[in-house]
């Protein structure tokens, strides 16, 4: 029998399942029709791939390391696809973007508006996700791109800084127009209740870290896992919150108030996997990245 692609997506399929019956319901395909095909496969390749013997269809050892292959077949025909279709010019593509969810409050929005302006035919798909689920996303080819914070990568990525992210406390704005006369020292934070993210948030650990290090213990009193909530929330009421500074100077209804010390800044950076297909889609977004950065005075990385 000759070796065809879809063997190796079923297998891959019963595999990620555990199960024959539910992987050709994934698949749109009836269970008997599925395990024939898997046994031919097993009949070419001259083993026993998956053990049909406990409640969970498994990969045998054999499987495991088949699989492993298999999938990085399957991925790099996918490249292979997508540079086919690559259109230098831009007159379509198609770009994956990952994203941490706080860019999702300053960055995502121009950099969107300011793709479909140049290159219209050039459709995005965006993905709001932890970090660590971008790194992964990027080496198993589901992600082109990624924006995240600089630190210990996973093997493969490449990380290019972009600008470094500043915050501060942030309050209601007051619509006197004067600002704080001096920053406010961290040991004050005692006497105020916060709103802050949820601690799913890598802005939230930052946070936590920075308050654990000065030994301050502001009252939580509220926690989201929006920016949108958030900002509602602190315009609303007297709860203050700690947010990028890029974010408060976008909503004209907050306000800063600088920390002594000052929180610690982050870098934040573009992520790809090393040896990855740079299509135009994707050379395109990193320059227009790099422009908008610069046209909006962040601090370069």
């Amino acid at each position: 029998m000759a070796l065809e692609l879809r063997h190796l997506r079923y297998l891959l399929a019963v595999a990620e399942r555990g199960s024959f019956t539910r992987a050709a319901e994934d698949l749109h395909i009836s269970q008997p029709t599925l395990s024939q095909q898997v046994r031919q496969l097993e009949r070419t390749v001259g083993v026993q791939l998956l053990d049909r013997t406990g409640r969970t269809v498994r990969l045998t050892d054999a499987g495991e390391a088949y699989a492993q292959h298999a999938r990085h077949a399957l991925r790099d025909l996918a490249a292979a696809e997508r540079a086919v279709h690559d259109v230098q010019d831009l007159s379509r593509g198609h770009l994956r973007l990952g994203l941490t969810p706080t860019f999702t409050a300053y960055l995502v929005g121009p950099l969107t508006a300011e793709l479909h302006a140049r290159h219209p035919g050039v459709t995005l798909a965006v993905r709001e996700l932890p970090q660590d689920r971008i790194e992964a996303g990027l080496l198993d080819d589901d992600l082109d791109l990624g924006i995240a914070f600089a630190g210990p990568h996973l093997a493969g990525i490449e990380a290019a800084g972009l600008f470094t992210e500043t915050l501060s406390l942030v309050t209601a704005a007051s619509g006197e127009g004067a600002g704080p006369d001096r920053p406010l020292p961290v040991a004050e934070l005692a006497d105020r209740q916060l709103a802050l993210l949820s601690g799913d948030f890598a802005t939230r650990m930052h946070i936590d870290a920075y308050f654990a290090e000065h030994r301050a213990g502001p009252r939580i009193a509220v926690e989201a896992n929006s920016i949108q909530a958030l900002t509602e929330i602190v315009r609303r009421t007297s709860l203050a919150t700690v947010l990028p500074d890029a974010i408060t100077h976008d909503h004209p209804h907050l306000a800063p108030l600088p920390l002594d010390p000052a929180l610690p800044s982050r870098t934040v950076t573009l992520l790809r996997r090393s040896d990855a297909y740079r299509s135009a889609a994707v050379r395109a977004f990193v320059r227009l990245a790099r422009e908008l950065v610069r046209s909006r005075g962040y601090t370069p990385a």
